[in-house]
């Protein structure tokens, strides 16, 4: 009896309600909820607009926390909570994303501007507006904007100029100004410029006559950090005359990239293997251009190039520093 009653309560107060897996919502209800979160971003992010913006401090865990003028760098910092106002700052933080990797710089223009496109498109579809519609003229008009921002655009072509550029994306340090300036004034516009951290009270400028490719090495256990004269060679050349030894080559697997590998852990060989870049007969044309700018010799099978058999000391070339990383190599 005591069994029966229990049973009828429990069924009694039991209640069903349908639960969805992700927080589902339509219409003007979820566009407003995008819109906050545009709203939230774009607000953080314009403070930071113009040679008179405001510095933003953004926390970072597990170390200090920054301060900076970068709009990218603002909306890439900022996470909410609630999930649709998430969507709309992703939204926000792509468009800055997109803008600093084709200009370089503008992202909180961006930012604003696409806060602008967003409310009013949104109102007109809440209006009733075609939504494509409204997309496909948005697009005719970034076209038009396009091609008048090219029209009134002027070529950065002076040091000045080029110090004006760099002083206002340095947050205003003109002395960071001159220095990138100078930088590109020496190395040329084609050159490549690397920012490293460095442990004295000022920044200073290193130049290092060289060239870069688009590959890297082929095992991490070739990283090699240490400094000095690097030449390029066989392994028997390398040690002996105990030192580094950098290979460029089509490929490189099977028993000999064990070879050097067990050579770089056991016997100490400071060796770095990187594969060639580029394919076909571009990539015979920049191993020639390499050679050229290290006075080194290219070996190989073809009729043109020396057997690596017969390789000497005066048949490799020598560089005074090589920075191989996983998708590139610097020398």
């Amino acid at each position: 009896m005591f069994r029966s009653y229990v049973r009828e309560a429990v069924r009694s107060s039991r209640s069903f309600a349908r639960v969805y897996s992700k927080d589902v919502r339509f219409g003007a209800e979820a566009r407003a909820r995008m819109i906050r979160g545009v709203d939230v971003l774009t607000d953080a992010v314009a403070v930071t607009m113009g040679p008179k913006g405001r510095s933003v401090i953004l926390e970072r865990p597990w170390t200090s926390p920054k301060i900076t003028k970068d709009g990218v760098s603002v909306a890439r910092a900022i996470a909410l909570k609630d999930q649709h106002m998430q969507l709309g700052a992703r939204l926000v933080q792509d468009v800055a994303d997109s803008t600093n990797q084709t200009a370089g710089d503008g992202t909180t223009t961006a930012t604003v501007l696409a806060r602008s496109i967003a409310r009013e498109g949104f109102q007109q579809i809440t209006h009733g507006a075609n939504p494509c519609e409204i997309r496909r003229g948005v697009m005719l008009a970034v076209d038009q904007v396009k091609q008048s921002l090219r029209d009134m655009s002027q070529a950065v072509e002076t040091r000045q100029e080029i110090e004006q550029v760099a002083t206002i994306s340095a947050n205003g340090d003109a002395a960071i100004g001159r220095l990138i300036g100078e930088a590109t004034d020496r190395v040329g516009r084609r050159g490549t410029i690397t920012v490293k951290e460095g442990k004295r009270l000022r920044d200073e400028l290193e130049v290092l006559q060289g060239l870069q490719f688009d590959r890297g090495y082929i095992s991490p256990f070739f990283v090699n950090v240490s400094k000095g004269a690097k030449i390029l060679g066989s392994l028997e050349i390398s040690l002996r005359q105990r030192r580094p030894l950098l290979i460029i080559a089509d490929d490189l697997d099977g028993e000999a990239l064990n070879a050097l590998v067990l050579n770089r852990l056991k016997a100490g060989l400071q060796v770095c293997a990187v594969k060639a870049p580029a394919f076909g007969e571009y990539r015979k044309q920049l191993l020639g251009d390499i050679a050229v700018a290290t006075g080194a010799t290219v070996f190989g099978d073809d009729i043109d190039y020396a057997k690596i058999e017969q390789a000497k000391l005066e048949d490799f070339g020598e560089v005074s520093r090589q920075m191989p990383a996983r998708t590139s190599c610097e020398f």
